[in-house]
């Protein structure tokens, strides 16, 4: 019961720190990586302590990235492995009208987007109003 609650209580936490953190994505990103920078180097001075070598490590990392399902994820990465089982092709194979046309459909999806946003906020006000109105 208490771990239930430790754990809620840093998800809402994180919930919290993310959203403010969002509207500053330079200052987001350079405290990530500092975080992931930080990580990695515990772990690594934590093998060091372990005296476990260089070709341990390799194997004990492979062995988890290939049981998790990360390896190839991680190394190829999910967009990629997508693109080719579509057929899609390279960037550099696009042609000059296929890249305008997928530029022209990421502006529709972004106008869309902030439509969306610009409702919600308009949705907030009208329920803040109506909750200022009943007290």
């Amino acid at each position: 019961m208490l771990i239930k609650k430790v754990v809620k209580f840093f998800d809402k936490l994180e919930d919290k720190i993310r959203g403010k953190l969002s509207h500053y994505p330079f200052v987001y990103a350079f405290i990530g990586g500092i975080g992931v920078v930080l990580f990695w180097r515990g772990v690594w001075h934590t093998a060091d302590d372990m005296n476990v070598g260089s070709v341990i490590s390799l194997i004990i990392g492979s062995i988890m990235l290939l049981l998790t399902g990360i390896f190839v994820s991680a190394f190829v990465g999910s967009r990629l492995i997508i693109s080719g089982l579509i057929g899609e092709r390279k960037m550099e194979e696009k042609e000059e009208e296929e890249l305008q046309t997928e530029e022209m459909q990421l502006k529709n999806l972004q106008n869309t987007l902030n439509r969306v946003e610009k409702k919600i906020s308009d949705l907030e006000i009208k329920v803040e109003e109506e909750k200022n109105l009943h007290h």
